[in-house]
């Protein structure tokens, strides 16, 4: 089911209305060999099988896409992790900052089904790729947890962990570079410090150091109770 979201363009301050017909969420993305397989440990550590080849494309239904900032998940074993997230317009494309949040219960047994049981955060700032393109892999991200009124550094690191953002796109659309308006994908993710964990609030950042500017998201982890 399609989904309208409206963002803000920077360095315009454009208000820019945006409809998402397909949402995909790019995992096991890591260029460096050693970095991705220290990631697919961390994962089987809590129970989440390796994948069968890499990377994989995850389709999730467009309605879980929102740059709303609080949220409900069901349970107390869900967490956020950021990612570059991609869009496609009509206009060309842009980029954002986004967190996979997912169940990792539900992740031991169905990676797929874990993907499309929560939202979608998106920051309702974006920027457009090709003011960015020519330095991408000068791009970094950070997340923080905050956990019982305190905030943790979570997450940090470059882009440059993960595969371009034209090579994505080519494995997932053979022959293109760009996305197709309607489509927007997250890219693939960082180590997390300290462990996967849930949180009660989950922040993200995607920094340009080149052309001093930052784009920041944050939303409150509600977690609704399991009944049986």
């Amino acid at each position: 089911m399609p989904i309208t979201l409206d963002f803000i363009v920077e360095p315009e301050g454009l208000n820019k209305q945006v409809i998402i017909n397909d949402l995909v969420i790019a995992g096991w993305t890591g260029r460096d060999v050693e970095v991705l397989e220290k990631h697919i440990i961390e994962l089987e550590e809590i129970g989440v099988p390796r994948p069968s080849s890499v990377p994989c494309f995850y389709r999730v239904g467009a309605e879980t896409f929102s740059n709303a900032e609080d949220l409900q998940f069901l349970g107390n074993e869900t967490s956020g992790e950021v990612e570059f997230v991609l869009i496609g317009t009509e206009d060309g494309m842009l980029i954002g900052v986004g967190s996979d949040h997912t169940d990792r219960k539900v992740e031991t047994y169905s990676v797929p089904v874990s993907k499309q049981m929560c939202l979608k955060p998106i920051s309702k700032t974006l920027w457009r790729y090709n003011d960015i393109a020519d330095h991408f892999d000068e791009l970094l991200l950070r997340s923080w947890v905050t956990e019982n009124g305190k905030k943790t550094l979570y997450q940090d690191g470059s882009v440059n962990a993960m595969r371009p953002p034209e090579e994505l796109i080519g494995l997932y659309l053979p022959g293109e570079d760009q996305l197709p308006a309607g489509t927007a994908m997250y890219c693939g993710t960082l180590a997390a410090i300290g462990g996967i964990r849930t949180s009660d609030r989950f922040d993200i950042e995607i920094e340009d150091p080149r052309l001093r500017s930052k784009i920041s998201h944050g939303y409150n982890v509600n977690k609704l109770p399991v009944i049986t």
